[in-house]
């Protein structure tokens, strides 16, 4: 069996986390400032700041602005729910927009006209790590006076016109989960360059607090380990070369499969991560099949769209989301961990180059 996904965890990680355990400091402490320096400066970003998940991440990002009950947060239907549910839980509206087809992103057009008189922020989702377009957004965000925020938990390195994730926004975010392009086992960041953004975040995630039992504002317990953020430093390490070889996965697949299913393709400028390799044929089911029989895990990202999920039906979707539901029923993801062997990639191409064809 080929898994679609699987984390890479060596022994580098595993000598952190013993030093880490034999030293008696496992919650957050050196090893989180430690991280976040080094993730910070490995993402071009002013300030980082560590967080227990990915969905937390985003949840005191719209916090940190001082989202209120009622505000309305335009974010892509086609993401995963923790995107709508952290606008939720921040007391927020989620007002859905329609992707671009070719890049599975956020549509800058859409988003447009979504915007009322109650927006206070647009999130833009990088899918499958390809990078959203941020100028349009970061342009059409100014013209409104109103916040972006970037979702780039899949997004690890991700670069467009060689701006860095963050560049154009108030606030990123990042998840560290299992599957992500690097982990922390369980985990996210938040990068600012406004250091009193940073600031709010940090403040957020520890119960308001900078000085012991001195609270600033309401906060909760949203801490890093030191354990996972060990974890974090030695992956931290190998990103750019694992973002590497996925690219030289892809660039295989592209070769062999385009012509029997639509191959993901990266806008100009854009340097694409591939934390999904995302086909698209309206043969889906066929492709599916063909990957059971030769063993081939896949994944279909997203199937429901959050606008037509039950948890989200109070919420305003007009006009239609055309290139969503079309998404919705024609995307699938096959692998490409770092780890796969050039003679796995090969059963890939020619499972699905030879089997769909027939």
């Amino acid at each position: 069996m080929i898994h679609l996904a699987s984390p890479i965890i060596g022994e580098d990680e595993i000598a952190a986390v013993n030093r880490v355990l034999r030293s008696g400091q496992i919650a957050q402490g050196s090893e989180v400032a430690a991280l976040e320096t080094e993730f910070a400066a490995e993402m071009d970003a002013g300030h980082a700041v560590a967080v227990a998940n990915g969905t937390l991440a985003l949840l005191l990002a719209l916090q940190a602005i001082d989202l209120e009950h009622g505000d309305e947060v335009i974010v892509p239907s086609f993401t995963f729910a923790a995107t709508a549910n952290a606008v939720v839980m921040a007391g927020g509206t989620p007002v859905f927009a329609d992707i671009e087809g070719s890049s599975f992103c956020i549509d800058p057009e859409s988003a447009a006209a979504m915007i009322s008189e109650r927006t206070r922020a647009i999130i833009a989702v990088h899918l499958y790590g390809h990078m959203a377009p941020m100028r349009p957004l970061a342009d059409l965000a100014n013209a409104h006076g109103i916040r972006l925020i970037e979702d780039a938990a899949q997004a690890h390195g991700a670069r467009c016109e060689d701006l860095p994730v963050g560049a154009l926004s108030d606030l990123a975010t990042y998840s560290f989960y299992p599957t992500k392009n690097m982990t922390t086992g369980e985990g996210g960041m938040v990068t600012a360059r406004d250091p009193e953004l940073a600031r709010a975040v940090a403040l957020l995630r520890n119960h308001g607090m900078e000085r012991r039992y001195h609270h600033d504002r309401v906060g909760m317990n949203a801490r890093l380990t030191d354990i996972a953020a060990a974890i974090g430093r030695v992956q931290l390490t190998r990103l750019d070369g694992w973002n590497e070889r996925r690219r030289q996965i892809a660039a295989i697949y592209d070769l062999h499969l385009a012509g029997v299913v639509d191959v993901p393709r990266a806008a100009p400028g854009v340097r694409h991560v591939y934390h999904q390799y995302t086909i698209r044929t309206e043969r889906r089911d066929e492709v599916a099949s063909v990957c059971e029989t030769a063993g081939i895990g896949y994944g279909i990202y997203y199937p429901i769209p959050c606008h037509q999920q039950l948890a989200f039906a109070e919420y305003r979707t007009d006009p239609p989301l055309p290139e969503t539901e079309r998404a919705a029923k024609e995307v699938l993801s096959i692998p490409i961990r770092p780890d796969l062997t050039d003679r796995e990639v090969e059963q890939v191409v020619d499972a699905i180059a030879v089997g769909v064809k027939t």
